[in-house]
């Protein structure tokens, strides 16, 4: 019954991040579809409180990232939550924090560019949905029910072995090392119509992934020593080093 709840569990953190992310694509790239919340709409108040209001959201939502994605709160952590429900705790809280992001949203509709009747805007839009493209399928390319603790939540359920732990650089890895930033950057940026509160958006988000990678990688250092730093000599941040396809495979 134990195992038959953790996988009940996993099962609902995935769909709920699942249904966020998905949301989150409307969201950003401003879908016209009927009663959809998007940067750009929402309930309008001076540009003041909004950035103070926007800006509050950004730091919850990077606040909740930062901190339990740290080892040091991983390891209080496991002392509270089952190591089978880790992973699944986190993703739920992160898709909490992006709902809330969300609904509470205040837009800033000053126009900062406006591409929409350029040559530029099928690009825009291409980059846009490739961005996510990205995105999916560098989650993929690694685990994506790992990384979204699907599999560690159902391991018990169904008596799966725990993953290795073995460092590999598939497919896009082998020339980024963050594709799945990287797709979050081109959405983000890909804009024909920029507003002040996209332009707020897509910065401080950009400034928080940059932020994310130097922690994530002291961590990654740490862990896997020379092995990581080779990696880090050859494959770029997040865009593909020219010349450099001979990125070892771990």
């Amino acid at each position: 019954m134990r195992n038959l709840l953790y996988a009940a569990y996993g099962v609902a953190a995935y769909a709920f991040s699942c249904a966020t992310v998905v949301y989150a694509v409307g969201f950003v790239g401003g879908l016209p579809i009927p009663g959809l919340k998007t940067l750009d709409s929402g309930v309008a108040v001076p540009p003041g409180e909004a950035v103070l209001t926007d800006l509050l959201l950004l730091g919850v939502f990077a606040l909740q990232h930062s901190v339990m994605a740290r080892p040091a709160f991983k390891r209080a952590w496991a002392r509270v939550v089952p190591a089978a429900l880790e992973r699944s705790t986190y993703v739920l809280a992160a898709a909490a924090a992006l709902a809330l992001l969300m609904w509470q949203w205040r837009p800033l509709p000053s126009v900062v560019w406006d591409l929409s009747g350029t040559l530029a805007r099928p690009f825009l839009d291409s980059a846009f949905v490739a961005g996510w493209a990205v995105l999916l399928i560098a989650t993929f390319l690694l685990d994506h029910f790992e990384l979204f603790g699907l599999r560690q939540s159902t391991a018990p359920l169904f008596r799966w072995p725990e993953a290795d732990g073995e460092f590999r650089t598939p497919g896009l890895y082998a020339y980024v090392r963050h594709p799945i930033y990287l797709g979050f950057v081109m959405a983000f940026w890909a804009a024909p119509v920029m507003t002040a509160g996209h332009l707020l958006f897509a910065a401080a988000c950009t400034a928080y992934i940059l932020l994310g990678i130097w922690f994530e990688e002291r961590d990654l250092v740490a862990h896997f020593g020379e092995q990581y730093l080779a990696y880090r000599r050859k494959a770029g941040m997040l865009l593909p080093r020219i010349g450099r396809r001979d990125v070892a495979r771990w």
